[in-house]
């Protein structure tokens, strides 16, 4: 139980210490609603609800009506004092009438229909829940393969991850979440290319993608070898493949997408600690969490930010602190797992029997920061794997005292913890490094284990008013040390990083590193730092700049094999914008341009006679008035021109419509186009009646959309698009608000309005 002296009633005042920003994440994702959206309840009454309802799962221990009161006060604590956060589900659902809490859940698919659709079904039930996601695709038999009870052939995985996709697509989590999915294939399936290569053309926006590389695989990839296939369906070798080769690959589509990422599917299978249950084929929506069929994740991060003490050589961690809010973190995510109603009986029975949990970090940039450590140093890689080796053995201590009280997890015969040298444990496993997105926002910290993205970013809100957010403790140096004011951090908005602005003095600017001022290597070494003292897996991306090339995207899976670490996402900047929309059309005018060589195509003559439209559209440079034309052979030109307020200036707006126009005219499909022109972002959006306008580009974009509608329906189309919305997220803007997305710990996040695509 809580000592004494801990608190016994809700004193803390909560809404006073939460950031503007904070509250706005909160009111629009996580507080009770009543049925207009009106939120009916303060952060103070979110955290005390959840508080009340993890606590009385004490009652199931032996505790009574005082003894949960009393451990519902600490829980509000623990929370409130914001160096503890549980999962987003936890913060929505408990205490509601949907008691799910689990962020995530993996779900097995045999090669049968009906194990198919039966996962499509569940996986609905799980996304309206607010969880995300994950599968193996390997158990499924390849494209093309005998199908005996029909007598047809297979139309293999990557067809069926379609189905999964548009189910995705469906349904909206509980009204605050959109569902996200992981697709996992091993790499001696026989569809392992197609699968590689399957987010080229900016399909399966629902899912994370990664290769589960085996052990085999590396090694003839290191030898130059080849290396065999194997049909699941009988277990036979079905052909080879060049191992170089298909690496080569595996680089080049992360480098040019994002996708796929990579897993070690034997390294995390030596880890597994219930292998009598069987074998881990998938993680959950962010790699992070290796699970089981039918496993749960249920997780909570820690605030490394806040555990410092002061000394007489400056801030230091603050072990004792740690080492406290570690062991009632665990208490915390225990009595989770008792109070959790989840969605499947499958998943109930798993969940419990293993009682898997999931403590990880936030914080880590802030925390070094306030200790003037560089991320990029060897000093911060140092500190990394002591923090977070200590927060494995207190949060193992934890379990074992759990163990003691109310016994090991229900399948603790059989685990790795069942032997000679082995001990009580009331969870299988303890640690994750997860991604810590909106939970970030809310407690005002760094995220996860990953560098600061930006010194400081802009925010647009109503009436296009641009407010500056700057990191807190970077503000409170610069005023300390007086070079603060607010046209620097305005010019530092525009820059994100502060790498190369002279009016920082230099010890400032170089622990103030961002994403893309560190080297790759330095995301790799951090990453396998702190995943040598965690259980599960470590989150993390590795940020490239625009100009990186796939070479250096290789040398990161090299060094990530290298160092142990059980997965690998990058992230190259831009990358979203370059995915090749056309692969393999065919032109409106018919003729196939699919392997046409430069020079080979030129546009058509520009009609004598046309029909069109005009659209006046509101930007944040003024009205753009937009003009498209068509004839008999479809869409051929774009003209815009600016209203009297001015904004762009005027050759560049020709530009683009000259470009738009000889692109329409050379036969390239204007949904290509539009697609392109979608999503661009500009440091002035706009709001109109239909939605957000991103930049000029994005208004020719939407009426490129319009006229579209116009031309097959002969209704105008109104609006910003659901079409719209989707490319926003693929050109790195965020579809709710658009912003600029921050792609860390192998998922999408938006700091000005706190959407995430995954956490």
């Amino acid at each position: 139980m809580p000592d004494a002296a801990r608190k016994t009633e809700y004193s803390r005042a909560i809404d006073d210490i939460l950031s503007p920003n904070s509250l706005k994440v909160l009111q629009k994702r996580y507080l009770l609603k009543d049925e207009a959206g009106n939120p009916v309840e303060q952060p103070s009454d979110m955290f005390r609800r959840v508080a009340e309802n993890i606590a009385s799962a004490e009652l199931a221990f032996g505790g009574d009506a005082d003894s949960v009161a009393e451990m519902a006060a600490d829980f509000y604590d623990l929370m409130t004092s914001l160096e503890f956060l549980p999962n987003s589900p936890t913060l929505m659902n408990a205490g509601r009438e949907i008691q799910q809490l689990s962020a995530c859940f993996v779900l097995p698919i045999e090669d049968t229909m009906d194990s198919i659709f039966s996962a499509v079904r569940d996986t609905a039930m799980i996304h309206k829940s607010g969880g995300g996601t994950g599968f193996s695709f390997s158990r499924l038999r390849p494209g093309g393969d005998q199908v005996r009870s029909t007598q047809g052939v297979s139309s293999g995985p990557v067809s069926f991850m379609r189905v999964f996709n548009q189910a995705t697509e469906a349904v909206k989590q509980g009204g605050t979440r959109r569902g996200a999915n992981m697709g996992v294939l091993r790499i001696d399936h026989p569809d392992i290319l197609t699968f590689i290569k399957c987010k080229a053309d900016g399909d399966f926006a629902n899912f994370n993608i990664s290769v589960a590389l085996t052990e085999e695989f590396m090694d003839a990839v290191k030898a130059g070898g080849r290396y065999a296939l194997y049909n699941p369906r009988n277990k036979e070798v079905a052909g080879e493949l060049d191992a170089r080769e298909v690496y080569d690959l595996i680089v080049q589509m992360a480098w040019a997408t994002g996708d796929p990422g990579i897993i070690f599917i034997d390294r995390m299978n030596r880890d597994n600690p219930t292998p009598a249950l069987g074998e881990i084929e998938s993680t959950n929506p962010c790699g992070e969490q290796p699970l089981l069929p039918y496993e749960a994740c249920n997780l909570g991060s820690i605030n490394l930010a806040r555990m410092l003490k002061l000394s007489e050589g400056g801030p230091e961690v603050d072990w004792d602190r740690l080492a406290d809010v570690v062991h009632r973190g665990i208490r915390f995510l225990d009595d989770v797992i008792e109070v959790n109603e989840y969605p499947l009986p499958k998943i109930d029975e798993l969940a419990r029997g293993n009682r898997k949990v999931g403590l990880g970090v936030k914080g880590w940039a802030d925390m070094i920061i306030k200790m003037n450590i560089a991320y990029d140093s060897e000093d911060a890689v140092a500190l990394g794997e002591k923090v977070m080796g200590f927060i494995n053995a207190e949060a193992k201590s934890a379990s074992r005292k759990l163990a003691e009280l109310r016994g090991n997890f229900p399948n603790w015969e059989g685990s790795v913890y069942d032997a000679p040298e082995g001990s009580a444990m009331r969870n299988a496993t303890v640690t994750t490094i997860a991604p810590t997105g909106t939970l970030s926002i809310i407690a005002n910290s760094s995220s996860g284990v990953e560098p600061l993205f930006a010194v400081s970013y802009v925010r647009t809100v109503m009436d296009n008013d641009r407010l500056i957010e700057v990191n807190p403790i970077f503000e409170e140096i610069a005023v300390k040390r007086g070079f603060y004011s607010s046209e620097l951090m305005a010019l530092i908005a525009d820059h994100g990083s502060v790498d190369d602005i002279d009016d920082v003095p230099e010890d400032v600017r170089r622990i103030f590193v961002t994403a893309h001022d560190i080297r790759p290597e330095w995301h790799v070494r951090m990453q396998a730092a702190f995943q040598k003292h965690t259980d599960n897996a470590v989150s993390k991306t590795v940020n490239f700049g625009h100009d990186a090339t796939a070479e250096d995207v290789r040398h990161v899976y090299d060094l990530a094999d290298e160092l142990g670490v059980k997965g690998v996402t990058i992230y190259r900047d831009g990358s979203k914008d370059n995915q090749v929309l056309t692969t393999g059309k065919t032109s409106k005018s018919g003729a196939a341009e699919e392997h046409a060589r430069p020079g080979e195509i030129e546009p058509r003559p520009r009609p004598m006679v046309t029909q069109g439209r005009t659209e006046k559209i509101q930007t944040g440079c003024g009205n753009l008035y937009v003009t498209v034309n068509w004839d008999e052979q479809g869409m051929c030109e774009v003209f815009t021109q600016m209203g009297k307020s001015g904004g762009c200036a005027s050759s560049q707006s020709e530009a683009l419509s000259r470009m738009i126009s000889v692109s329409l005219r050379a036969g390239v499909d204007p949904e290509a186009v539009l697609k392109h022109l979608r999503g661009i972002r500009c440091p002035s959006p706009s709001w109109t009646e239909g939605g957000k306008v991103l930049s000029c580009a994005d208004a020719v974009g939407i009426v490129m959309e319009h006229a579209l509608t116009y031309m097959q329906t002969g209704q105008a189309g109104k609006g910003v698009s659901k079409t719209g919305e989707k490319l926003d997220y693929l050109s790195g803007a965020c579809p709710e608000c658009g912003s600029s997305l921050e792609h860390e710990s192998g998922c999408a996040v938006c700091r000005a309005c706190g959407f995430s695509k995954c956490a």
